[in-house]
């Protein structure tokens, strides 16, 4: 008997437009969902029997918040008549947002034998504020499974609350196909970025990142203390947008590096493909904030489709992307004399630089493929503990 699957998430972005919901919360939603749909079809191989439907809310991330609060209330009335006809066996959560659901609907799950589960990113989990930190272990309880996408956020979650053995570590997946697409058309017509990166001439070091510009990142650290300590033909990109840009402004103008630090802002796909494969190194210094946690690192994996290797802060999810000499290599968060000498060992040392890249991708694409993903979270979610009240057979786990 198939599985009937339903995914939930309020976090996709338009069909035309894929980066309008630029987070890794949002990207790893839109791209489980074409995985898991890709086996639903059989396009991609699968020791599964299950159908698949997906309720998504589609919206470009600056409306988002607007439309949550209806996006909701429409989908608990969905899930309480569908929970009714018992014609759903398992319920995915995209995140906490989306499986606040299931609270006030968990009897009635459990007594028609639906089982749910959701994915839990990091700051879904860690936001700091009281009320919500009140409401997380409610949301714990009312789920079967909490699928975290990375050890550290597992421990997070167990912090609050959550049962030890409720807990199924799923890592992030990149689109390698869409990467691939994406190459291919940039290598007939790059984008400005690449035209300017050829602008600062065959001996430059470029470092780029990319995210979100919130404290946590350390994107102001770097330039503050990491920065001002390498030679002058080395340069740092910034790709993204955010609260702490102001802070950002401030840390070039007090190092007096404007002419090798550039913050590019908001960049379109194509650009964002072009500066991971313009540059030498991505950098991920990330610092400690609490109550706002890196769950994992999407990004990091993006960078690595293109051979760009990183060098990371040894700090919560980012400790399991990085693979030291296969796709980067750590340092302690904070330690300037650290990145500084990792730098410059990979500058000083071209062709170990060079391999390193060739290795990045090699592991990236064995590594952390969606259909490999996907399928990590199938053989979660097919063998999900039937709940209490569950019809004979029914939710019974899948044979391979």
């Amino acid at each position: 008997m198939s599985t009937r699957i339903l995914f939930v998430t309020h976090s996709f972005p338009p069909p035309d437009r894929p980066l309008a919901s630029v987070g890794g919360m949002q990207r790893v939603a839109f791209e489980l969902d074409a995985a898991l749909k890709d086996k639903a079809t059989g396009r991609t191989p699968t020791t599964a029997d299950f159908q698949y439907g997906v309720r998504a809310l589609v919206s470009s991330w600056r409306w988002v918040h607007l439309k949550a609060g209806p996006f909701l209330l429409g989908t608990w009335w969905l899930l309480w008549r569908r929970a009714r006809r018992q014609d759903l066996d398992v319920i995915l959560f995209s995140s906490m947002v989306t499986a606040a659901l299931a609270v006030p609907l968990a009897g009635l799950f459990r007594r028609k034998g639906i089982r749910t589960a959701a994915i839990v990113h990091g700051q879904d989990v860690t936001k700091p504020v009281a009320a919500y930190q009140r409401f997380v272990p409610r949301v714990f309880r009312a789920l079967d499974v909490v699928m975290p996408v990375s050890g550290a956020t597992g421990e997070a979650c167990i912090e609050r609350g959550l049962a030890p053995e409720k807990v199924a570590v799923v890592h992030n997946g990149v689109d390698v196909e869409r990467f691939d697409r994406l190459l291919t058309r940039l290598e007939a017509a790059p984008t400005r970025i690449a035209h300017e990166r050829t602008a600062l001439g065959a001996g430059t070091l470029l470092l780029c990142s990319v995210g979100r510009q919130v404290r946590r990142k350390g994107f102001a650290w770097f330039i503050r203390s990491v920065m001002p300590t390498l030679p002058a033909h080395v340069h740092y990109w910034l790709g993204g947008d955010g609260p702490e840009r102001e802070d950002i402004l401030a840390a070039i103008e007090e190092t007096g590096l404007a002419d090798r630090v550039r913050l590019l802002g908001r960049l379109s796909e194509e650009e964002l493909v072009d500066l991971y494969r313009s540059s030498d190194l991505f950098i991920m210094p990330n610092i400690p904030v609490p109550g706002d946690m890196e769950g994992f690192g999407i990004v990091m994996l993006e960078a690595g489709l293109t051979r760009l290797p990183t060098v990371a802060a040894r700090l919560e999810g980012i400790r399991e992307v990085v693979t030291p000499g296969e796709n980067g290599y750590f340092v302690e968060s904070g330690d300037k004399e650290g990145f500084t000498s990792r730098i410059l060992a990979l500058d000083a040392d071209r062709g170990a630089l060079d391999a390193l890249s060739m290795r990045t991708e090699a592991h990236v694409r064995r590594t952390f493929s969606w259909p490999a993903v996907a399928e990590n979270y199938l053989r979660t979610l097919i063998v999900l503990p039937a709940t209490e009240g569950a019809p004979e057979g029914k939710g019974a786990p899948l044979q391979g």
